[in-house]
């Protein structure tokens, strides 16, 4: 029972949270607070990749396929994700990119309400998401138009010339997060199209698809899902659309009968009309591995966790490191699974946490960044964590040519 006052995320988790730890590789004296960007490797996932190399492509050649259940995995792994967002069965398909995903679910939006030309999205979306509506947008020709707003004023934005909302949950520099029930319900009642990119919310925060009416979601797996680098992304399509949605981007994997080689492209039934291109198969072995982490997991308990570490984070660098602005809200009910603290010399300060041992990462132009990662991450992590801040805060450790350098990947 909570005590009278209580947070509603100081609650007994049932969720095993030292065996999910064990499941990962975290390398000795690396405190890693980058599972955000990329998740680290599950030791199950050296033995399952092993085994699809020399078992199945290795001994079964081309008849993997049918044989080990190739062709299916896009759609099953599809299942597994949907359970972590509140999708059905059947909503949800794995294989691509991520870039690709949202240049489908934005087409597909956009051919719903083929009489409006305008794209809403918000200033603290993922750079990817607007390129991919740009180009989109300008291959469409005539008057179509990406309208990026700050994201306090998103709703107010919505209007009859809106076709599609589309937004990323939560901000990856930031960390704040959009009420998604709410703007897709505003969404709708503009008669646009809401849809939503989970690259950082699928595996971090409860997500629940179904309940908000959200008409398209994608993601990708290798952050808090830990598929490692590379890893497939998941396209969602609301049962609503499920026969209507057009994939623009024909791949025969969505057609309705691949191996029939018709001159002529018909859409697959539902969710895998939104395949494209032949599935990574020995990724998928990774993410299928990385998904039995999973099995047992309460996303309320995740979530509960993450927001005690990242209070105990902030409270601890706040006290130790005065010179630290924080960037993300400061209501952990706005904030998803990361923590971003602001600094002038935020890239050298990163370079010299990682030379320590302790892996963030930065966004600029002045933002640290820290993923709070409860299936591995404790509180001696985060006590670490900041100890090592504070001691290279204070030395001014971080004031050195080498670290300055800002390298191919921050």
């Amino acid at each position: 029972m909570l005590p009278l006052g209580a947070p509603p995320w100081h609650h007994e988790p049932m969720t095993d949270f030292a065996r999910t730890r064990s499941a990962f590789h975290l390398p000795e004296g690396i405190t890693y607070l980058d599972g955000n960007s990329l998740g680290p490797l599950p030791v199950a996932a050296e033995a399952r990749v092993a085994a699809m190399l020399r078992d199945e492509w290795g001994a079964k050649l081309i008849t993997g396929w049918n044989d080990a259940g190739w062709m299916a995995q896009p759609a099953r792994i599809g299942d597994r994700i949907g359970r972590l967002i509140g999708a059905p069965a059947g909503t949800v398909v794995t294989g691509d990119t991520l870039s690709i995903k949202v240049y489908q679910a934005l087409a597909a939006a956009l051919a719903l309400r083929p009489d409006r030309r305008v794209v809403l999205s918000d200033s603290g979306n993922f750079p990817t998401d607007l390129y991919m509506a740009e180009g989109l947008l300008r291959l469409m020709g005539g008057d179509y138009e990406l309208r990026v707003v700050a994201p306090e004023a998103v709703e107010e934005a919505l209007d009859d010339s809106v076709a599609a909302l589309m937004l990323t949950q939560v901000d990856y520099r930031t960390g704040r997060m959009h009420d998604m029930a709410a703007l897709t319900a505003a969404a709708h009642r503009a008669g646009a199209v809401a849809i939503w990119d989970l690259a950082h919310s699928a595996g971090a925060i409860e997500v629940d698809l179904t309940g908000a009416q959200a008409d398209f979601a994608v993601g990708c797996t290798y952050k808090f899902l830990n598929s490692g680098p590379g890893g497939p992304a998941f396209i969602y399509v609301a049962p609503a659309h499920a026969e209507t949605a057009d994939p623009v981007l024909q791949g025969w994997l969505g057609h309705a009968a691949p191996f029939a080689f018709d001159r002529d492209y018909r859409p697959g039934q539902g969710i895998e009309r939104m395949r494209v291109g032949t599935p990574p198969v020995i990724q998928m072995a990774a993410l299928e591995a990385a998904l039995d982490v999973w099995d047992g997991v309460r996303m309320a308990d995740v979530r509960a966790r993450a927001i005690v570490l990242s209070e105990r984070f902030i409270a601890g660098v706040e006290a130790a490191c005065p010179a630290l602005t924080l960037a993300s809200p400061r209501d952990a009910a706005m904030r998803g699974s990361q923590v971003s603290f602001r600094h002038p010399e935020g890239n050298a300060i990163m370079q010299a946490l990682i030379a320590e041992g302790v892996i963030g990462d930065f966004r600029a132009p002045d933002i640290l960044r820290f993923g709070i990662t409860p299936l591995y991450l404790d509180e001696g992590d985060i006590d670490r964590a900041v100890s090592v801040l504070a001691r290279i805060m204070d030395g001014q450790l971080w004031d050195t040519p080498a670290f300055r350098t800002r390298k191919a990947v921050t």
